[in-house]
């Protein structure tokens, strides 16, 4: 375990988590993607937001790395998946985004700027929605607003979805790494070594395909959430890359449409991947947001 990943204690549920930069600075939670474990933000990226003036915190969602497997529940079946049958799915987006406050609450911070990339960007939405009070501003990168039709992965990616899980070490970390050149930045050079470093590291932290089959059953049985986000108050920045082939450009769109004030920053080259090239862009992208909520309180406290 990494010396300085913590456990949280939230109910039935441990989630693990890692903080970046000084407890002082306003927190900014990042919620991560499907199957993907903390480490989908690289330390270096969470050290960039944290001299940025962030106290960074990045955790592992339910059913990943070192946070709690919910092996009691069967993984659901493909088709099962197919048929976005709610029997599948033993918890919710929902559940996931209230992890996500629950970890605020047990850290003792009150209100928290919240990015989320891709499934994590689906939860950060949902913390924004449900617990406006917590949220000072809101990135959704990669993500969309579950529509059936918006931001919906091209049909070439369905195989790598539904490929049989890989149990094997160096099989298992390959795979990772092919998966993240189908589905990476055609417009950044591939970091194939930072990627082996990644899912290597994943492998060892953790390695359970079917806590992500669990994680996928709450993205496929989740309701259209376009009506909840034009309930959002905070801040918004939607980043999309414009060569995402797994959550196609127009659920960045759509979601930046629904979200009242909403900014959208499209990233030319990006896939669905956050390339070390663009993270200059992303994390400028972040801060202007953050800068929009500062701004918008001090109004309000002038008021």
């Amino acid at each position: 375990m990494g010396m300085t990943e913590h456990m949280a204690h939230i109910g039935e549920i441990d989630l693990c988590y890692e903080p970046f930069g000084f407890p002082d600075d306003p927190a900014l939670l990042l919620v991560m993607g499907l199957g993907t474990q903390m480490l989908g933000w690289p330390d270096a990226f969470c050290e960039q937001l944290a001299g940025r003036g962030f106290h960074v915190i990045r955790y592992d969602n339910r059913d990943i790395g070192r946070s709690t497997h919910l092996r009691q529940f069967r993984p659901p079946t493909l088709r099962q998946l197919l048929l976005r049958d709610k029997s599948a799915a033993h918890y919710s987006l929902a559940d996931m985004a209230d992890d996500g406050v629950a970890l605020l609450d047990q850290l003792g911070i009150g209100q928290a700027h919240v990015a989320g990339a891709s499934m994590g960007g689906m939860i950060a939405q949902l913390i924004a929605s449900r617990h406006p009070d917590r949220v000072l501003s809101l990135a959704s990168i990669m993500s969309n607003t579950g529509h059936m039709w918006k931001g919906r992965p091209a049909w070439r990616i369905y195989p790598l979805l539904a490929r049989r899980p890989v149990t094997e070490r160096d099989a298992a970390i390959e795979s990772s790494v092919r998966t993240m050149r189908a589905i990476g930045s055609p417009g950044f050079p591939f970091e194939e070594d930072a990627l082996r470093t990644i899912a290597t590291e994943s492998y060892e932290r953790g390695h359970d395909p079917a806590g992500s089959a669990r994680q996928l059953a709450a993205i496929v049985t989740a309701p259209d959430r376009t009506a909840e986000l034009k309930q959002i108050t905070a801040p918004t920045v939607v980043i999309h890359g414009t060569r995402d082939r797994l959550v196609t450009p127009s659920g960045g769109r759509a979601t930046a449409d629904a979200i009242p004030g909403a900014r959208l920053v499209k990233i030319e080259g990006m896939g669905h991947d956050l390339p070390r090239g663009a993270w200059d862009r992303i994390v400028d992208a972040i801060v202007a947001n953050a800068r929009r909520a500062d701004a918008s309180s001090r109004h309000s406290a002038a008021a």
